[in-house]
């Protein structure tokens, strides 16, 4: 997806939870490759949604990456940022690349985009990305009412690490994986859940009428059959034993809770 050229309709908003790696080297695109769960390739057409995962398959971080003339950012929540710079640096082994963080900041918005900003690749409707140092303060997008709508994880709240399964997550609507440019860390159990068995559990819009904090247990009568996360305008992402679903009322705490998808 190309780079947004239309002039901004509205200040840019910076994004402080993001640090921007950036990786440098010959052999950034290889090494990148063999471990990370998308292509890579596709990077020199617009930004790229990725996952680094532990061999077990389960999520470690999630990113952006995006192009740059003789380097890759990575573009991550900062609280994962250690983790990941750890583990690339524990794969990196001989290949010819560093990983450095840069002082870039991350400014995202809707609508009409500033000059050099990309779009995001996982869903039109996250708008764009803007890495530099912009300056400035825009009008507040609910994010949150974005996500719920459409089902979108978001780091440390739905995507939890050294726990989610990235395809329970979503992560192929969302264009984070690729099961045809070859092998990846984790890529074992997680082409097993994709070929082998249906999906059980997974995340899911649901219908809610009061609230709870996240990470309430869902409970049918005494089963417990999922956990409630992000909540907006009536509606939550939750995530849902399919398997356990019945004709019982679901229950997080005092909210009630009706599956609308599964």
């Amino acid at each position: 997806m190309s780079a947004c050229r239309k002039p901004p309709t509205m200040p840019v908003v910076a994004d402080h939870d993001r640090t921007v790696f950036e990786i440098i080297g010959e052999d950034r695109m290889q090494f990148l490759q063999g471990v990370i769960t998308n292509d890579v390739n596709g990077v020199v057409n617009g930004p790229v949604y990725s996952a680094l995962l532990t061999p077990q398959g389960k999520f470690l971080a999630d990113f952006l990456l995006v192009s740059r003339p003789e380097s890759i950012l990575i573009d991550v929540h900062g609280e994962c940022a250690a983790t990941l710079a750890s583990r690339l640096g524990m794969y990196r082994l001989r290949s010819r690349v560093e990983l450095r963080k840069t002082e870039l900041t991350v400014s995202r918005g809707i609508g009409q985009a500033p000059d050099g900003a990309v779009a995001d690749p996982r869903h039109p409707r996250l708008g764009w990305r803007l890495y530099g140092n912009a300056n400035g303060s825009g009008e507040d997008v609910d994010w949150d009412a974005i996500r719920v709508e459409h089902c979108i994880p978001e780091t440390l709240i739905e995507l939890i690490p050294n726990t989610t399964y990235i395809l329970e997550a979503g992560f192929e609507r969302l264009n984070g994986v690729s099961f045809g440019k070859g092998c990846f860390v984790g890529q074992e159990v997680t082409a097993r859940m994709k070929h082998k068995t249906q999906l059980r559990k997974g995340l899911t819009k649901v219908r809610i009428k009061g609230s709870a904090p996240v990470g309430t247990k869902i409970m049918s009568g005494r089963r417990l059959i999922g956990t409630l996360f992000t909540q907006s305008g009536g509606h939550a992402i939750a995530q849902i034993r399919f398997s356990r679903l019945g004709d019982a009322e679901l229950r997080a705490a005092d909210a009630s809770v009706e599956v609308l998808s599964s």
